[in-house]
């Protein structure tokens, strides 16, 4: 480990500072609120797809309504505000600066986001979206996203461009590419002409292939940006933190982020094999996504290394546990996202349950698990608590929480390769060999597995918000956490 690496690590905190922390205060509540929220919703519609008679009722209870509010409140609303809190508090801790824009800027940035997750989420309980893969909603929300994204961005750069500390670490690049790509992936994808300026309907402005070719340039990039640059800016600050140790390599994490931003931007067409886009642009899609295997896994190696010299901490601090499993989640989805997008491995698993087990080993291990460890972090340093009312449940929550992913992503892959693979059976004859409500009954047991392990993780979830309610109040738990076995003692 070079001198560099050795010495540079997560600036200390200023005392002097008056950092902005009220809002941030209000950004975890709002990240652990929506995060129940969506796995409530996710938990509910697993059951509607093992069981379909739980479809009753009016529309917007059925499983195409609760569908794209359920992804949205696990992505935009749950590690959105996950990644608002933390880029908020790291900036202001890694520059030496008060929050550029002060409270009101911050305050303003907190109402208006949350009021594009109402806004979305009624839009999609009311059937008022787009017409895209993800359910976009709709014009009018459209345009006031980009108000508060650009507020959003106007307080984290001017608080980097006003800072105290001559370097900008290296959390804060992560941070500033999500915040500057997600910005320009929701202003193009998004380009829509109103029908009217009375109502809510819109088209969009592309069509056809070029509609797809943007709509996956946007989803695979929200991916890439949203769900992985921003996140590796959390894993940067809180795995050296929580380790008490200076991150493995900072040359190695420089190079990391460049790679990544530069390859991942380029990755979007893989989801379009064998359609009517392009061969080149197909073949240019998987060969980028291959490519980035070096990046992702150097960014692994950088996180799981920082624990050099105090991997016993692992015993004994289940926060740490939470941050250093997360890495390797982002490392095993890193190496499946790649192999997925060869065009041979596409054929059997595009359309697929194999594929939403892939996207949960990352949303759930990855995202999730990265940020119930920031969250773990920041509430006893934002409410002033000595710390967590109670580790051990924190580690209830981890192993259960585990348990649930585990169940989940395996029930998910055994389903979605046996799902591909009746599906391209013929008989002696040339004919298919299965019918499509045949490989939805074969798949049943696994939609009930999969149901189970979700309501884990929402178990482990409302652990956590009892941990953490009971630390902001101060409480003080009277267990008496197992410190581990005492350190070996050498032969004489």
């Amino acid at each position: 480990m070079s001198t560099l690496a050795a010495t540079t690590g997560p600036v200390a905190q200023s005392r002097s500072t008056d950092y902005v922390e009220n809002v941030v205060r209000w950004f975890v509540i709002a990240t652990i609120f929506w995060g129940v929220v969506g796995f409530i919703a996710g938990t509910f519609i697993a059951f509607q797809l093992a069981y379909p008679e739980l479809n009753f009722g009016p529309a917007w209870l059925n499983f195409g309504r609760l569908r794209p509010v359920h992804t949205s409140a696990v992505i935009f609303a749950f590690g959105g505000n996950a990644l608002i809190a933390t880029s908020l508090y790291v900036v202001q801790r890694t520059c030496r600066q008060r929050l550029f824009g002060g409270q009101y800027l911050a305050l303003f940035i907190f109402v208006g986001y949350q009021l594009f997750i109402v806004l979305a989420a009624s839009g999609y309980l009311l059937g008022i979206t787009q017409s895209k893969e993800y359910a976009e909603p709709e014009w009018y929300v459209d345009i006031w996203l980009t108000i508060v994204w650009v507020a959003y961005l106007v307080a984290f750069a001017g608080t980097l461009m006003t800072r105290r500390e001559s370097h900008i670490y290296v959390a804060n690049w992560f941070y500033l590419a999500f915040i500057v790509t997600v910005a320009m992936l929701h202003i193009v994808n998004n380009l829509a002409m109103p029908v009217s300026f009375g109502g809510p309907k819109s088209y969009p402005l592309f069509a056809g292939v070029q509609d797809a070719m943007t709509q996956w340039w946007y989803g695979h990039n929200a991916v890439g940006f949203f769900l992985t640059a921003g996140f590796l800016g959390i894993m940067y600050y809180f795995v050296p933190k929580q380790a008490e140790r200076p991150i493995y390599s900072y040359r190695l994490s420089i190079v990391h982020f460049w790679a990544l931003i530069f390859l991942y931007i380029w990755a979007g067409p893989h989801h379009l094999h064998y359609t009517a886009l392009p061969d080149w642009a197909q073949v240019l899609g998987m060969t980028f996504s291959i490519m980035l295997w070096m990046p992702s896994w150097g960014g692994m190696i950088n996180g799981l290394m920082t624990l050099s010299g105090a991997w016993d901490k692992l015993r004994t601090d289940p926060v740490l546990r939470f941050l250093v499993v997360s890495v390797a989640f982002y490392g095993m989805s890193t190496f499946e996202g790649p192999m997925m997008s060869i065009r041979q491995v596409n054929a059997l698993s595009h359309y697929t349950d194999w594929t939403v087990g892939h996207v949960h080993s990352g949303a759930l291990g990855w995202v999730a698990f990265v940020s119930f460890g920031a969250m773990y972090y920041l509430v006893p340093k934002l409410w002033r608590r000595q710390g967590l009312y109670s580790l051990r449940l924190v580690e209830w929550h981890f192993w259960i929480a585990t348990l649930g992913i585990v169940l989940y992503i395996t029930s998910m892959w055994v389903s979605g390769i046996m799902q591909g693979l009746m599906w391209r059976a013929y008989d002696s004859l040339g004919f298919l060999q299965f019918s499509f409500i045949e490989t939805v009954e074969a798949m049943h047991p696994f939609y009930v597995i999969r149901a189970l392990g979700g309501v884990l993780f929402l178990i482990g979830a409302l652990i956590m918000v009892y941990n953490l309610w009971r630390t902001a109040r101060g409480d003080v738990a009277t267990e008496k956490v197992d410190a581990g076995a005492p350190a070996a003692v050498p032969a004489e």
